[in-house]
């Protein structure tokens, strides 16, 4: 993956170009890029600090100085991003932030049709009558399962689209869309909308971000149960156990996140109407996507909360009905097979936006709007991906800039960016989507927590790189015993 994915330094890779469609992850633009205060560039630039006043050698002196020796997980040397939020937008054109509810109606509509050709298909013949054998057609529906989790991934994205605003220039439209489409899915949709735009409103901040959050050295070795000046002395973790915890990932990660909110920050004593006191992830820690207590949300937003799970227990009486008329085993394989498939591939597709080797986060001192969003990555997934799945994977670092871009502009939209963000861009488009699942697997046994680079001075070691105890790139420091 390190030859498909650019990084930032001299010794990167050149940044690929390929077509791509993308998706969109939270509320309107007014969450996103477009509400993002002056505060919001690049703490060093010209224009927002004294250095205005300094020459340009001078200001490239301190700039060299101050982020000297940040190695990511790759060796490539690394530097925070040094143009602003209005460069990115002032370089994509007009017309990509055009929306059209109708357009939008039309991909769902295709979406719909597909799940229920395939369901008319494998139900009219893979019968006995055509297909005698018990364990040919117990395969046949097995194989039936995957592309339905394709079609209905597809439907998620969408109502991903709702909530960014990305699919119509009407809020209403947008959200009765999207809580529709989610509902369906057992997503609570204004829980996941409001989780989410804090997500992008701080991507990368290891103290405020929403998904994936990478453990710190300590909290990884606290995991382990041993001392942090002990990791870089351990034995690796064996293939088997990566696997495995891989495996418990994808097929539980998706509704774990909404009930525990695991991978999200866990600050929650910062709620700043003292929501969270008490309060942290895991299981019966109060913190979770259904209670409109949750330390995640605000008083104000608790109707949108009991909105949120209305569509969830609509759904639910929906499924018993169809359970107790058609059969719970038929249920099975008609929805929730496909259902664990969309899950796999939404966690599958986020894990992966936001974990590589070449990605950094910050600290709170150290992190601003355009240094987070650049701290993504793009990720081809070839047909499925920009087809089936409406391109959520192949332009996402566009879309943390630009929420609001509907998918189906976003490959136009992602060419002008690139060129603005130069060596900060990041994508890894090797082997479609068989380099996906790859990918899935190396970031895994790479990605296991983050720290400074060793030699980091001074502000440098607020930004944070992967590291891991698997003999895999740049090794992690060594510490000494206190």
């Amino acid at each position: 993956m390190a030859s498909a994915s650019t990084s930032t330094g001299a010794t990167k890779p050149s940044n690929p170009v390929i077509r791509r469609t993308v998706t969109s992850t939270t509320v309107n633009d007014s969450e996103s890029s477009a509400a993002v205060s002056p505060s919001d560039s690049p703490r060093h630039s010209a224009s927002s600090t004294s250095l205005s006043s300094m020459s340009s050698v001078d200001m490239g002196a301190a700039k060299t100085d101050e982020y000297a020796n940040l190695v990511d997980l790759n060796g490539n040397s690394f530097t925070p991003p040094d143009y602003t939020i209005k460069d990115i937008r002032d370089a994509i054109p007009k017309h990509c932030f055009e929306r059209s509810a109708i357009r939008g109606w039309s991909y769902i509509l295709r979406d719909m049709a597909c799940l229920a050709t395939t369901f008319y298909l494998f139900n009219t013949f893979n019968i006995p009558e055509y297909v005698p054998n018990v364990a040919a057609r117990a395969l046949l529906w097995a194989l039936y399962t995957i592309p339905q989790g394709l079609f209905g991934t597809g439907l998620w994205v969408i109502a991903h689209e709702c909530g960014h605003g990305a699919f119509s220039a009407s809020r209403k439209i947008n959200d009765a869309t999207g809580w529709l489409l989610h509902s369906a899915l057992f997503v609570p949709y204004f829980s996941w909308q409001i989780s989410h735009s804090k997500h992008h409103k701080a991507t990368g901040h290891m103290e405020r971000d929403m998904v994936f959050v990478p453990r710190t050295r300590e909290q990884y070795a606290n995991k382990v149960g041993h001392l942090i000046h002990e990791l870089s002395e351990l034995t690796e973790e064996t293939p088997i156990y990566t696997l495995s915890m891989l495996i418990g990932q994808q097929l539980i990660g998706w509704p774990h996140y909404l009930i525990t909110n695991v991978t999200g920050h866990n600050f929650h004593e910062r709620q700043r109407e003292g929501r969270g006191k008490g309060k942290k992830n895991g299981v019966g820690g109060g913190v979770n996507h259904f209670n409109p207590s949750s330390p995640l949300y605000e008083q104000k937003d608790a109707k949108l909360i009991v909105l949120s799970d209305i569509g969830i227990a609509l759904n639910a009486a929906v499924q018993i009905y169809l359970g107790n008329t058609f059969g719970w085993a038929n249920m099975a394989v008609w929805f929730w097979v496909p259902w664990l498939w969309v899950n796999h591939w939404l966690v599958a597709i986020t894990f992966l936006q936001h974990t590589d080797a070449t990605l950094p986060h910050y600290t709170a001192d150290e992190w601003n709007y355009v240094r987070g969003a650049a701290a993504t990555i793009d990720r081809d997934m070839g047909f499925v991906g920009r087809h089936l799945l409406h391109g959520i994977a192949e332009t996402h670092v566009l879309h943390h800039y630009i929420s609001s871009i509907p998918f189906y502009n976003a490959d136009e939209a992602s060419d002008a960016i690139r060129p603005v963000m130069g060596k900060h861009y990041r994508a890894d488009t090797e082997g479609a989507l068989v380099g996906f699942i790859k990918a899935m697997y190396k970031s895994a046994r790479t990605c296991q927590w983050v720290e400074p680079s060793a030699d980091a001075q001074g502000a440098g070691k607020g930004i944070l790189f992967f590291r891991n105890r698997n003999g895999q790139g740049t090794p992690p420091s060594k510490m000494q015993a206190q």
